[in-house]
């Protein structure tokens, strides 16, 4: 079964265990890796034309703003084609309890019937959110599983957590 990796990751200032870090990479591409190490899955960044400002309070204040507008924000490219992955690995940080705006923008783009996504996030308090039920609206004909929430502050020593759910039918 061919798998591939698809997330949205921010490094530069983060909101990391009560305190705003600079991140030389963000916490769901670190995520992201490790599931790409467990299972050999391609990897695909989703990345905006415009990205969110390295400034934490500036970012989170854009993506308030994008979601408040619905707004699709435009990405530098997109993966050829899904038609040849059965299973999606869909990553990214909790933004205001769902996924950025510019992963809407990427799951809208697509077709994914049949498709088997499994989604995970990193956050710091506020778990998968509402995204897993974004996800299914947004996907109608695809099977969403069970999403792992990774707390970014220990996305770093989140291995075994990753290996179990990866082994998890669900």
């Amino acid at each position: 079964m061919a798998s591939i990796i698809l997330y949205f990751s921010r490094r530069d200032e983060n909101y990391v265990s009560g305190q705003i870090r600079e991140l030389p990479v963000g916490n769901t591409e670190a995520a992201a890796g490790m599931i790409q190490t467990l299972t050999g899955a391609e990897t695909f960044a989703i990345e905006p034309v415009q990205p969110y400002s390295k400034s934490y309070n500036a970012c989170i204040a854009e993506a308030q703003a994008d979601q408040r507008r619905n707004a699709r924000p435009e990405l530098r490219r997109y993966p050829e084609s899904l038609n040849g992955y059965d299973t999606i690995y869909l990553g990214y940080p909790n933004y205001w309890g769902t996924m950025p705006m510019c992963v809407f923008t990427l799951l809208e783009h697509f077709d994914l019937t049949g498709k088997t996504i499994r989604p995970f996030c990193t956050h710091e308090g506020s778990g998968m959110g509402r995204s897993e039920a974004d996800i299914r609206r947004l996907c109608p004909g695809a099977v969403v599983k069970k999403g792992l929430a990774i707390h970014g502050g220990s996305v770093r020593q989140a291995e075994p957590a990753i290996r179990a759910w990866l082994q998890s039918e669900a």
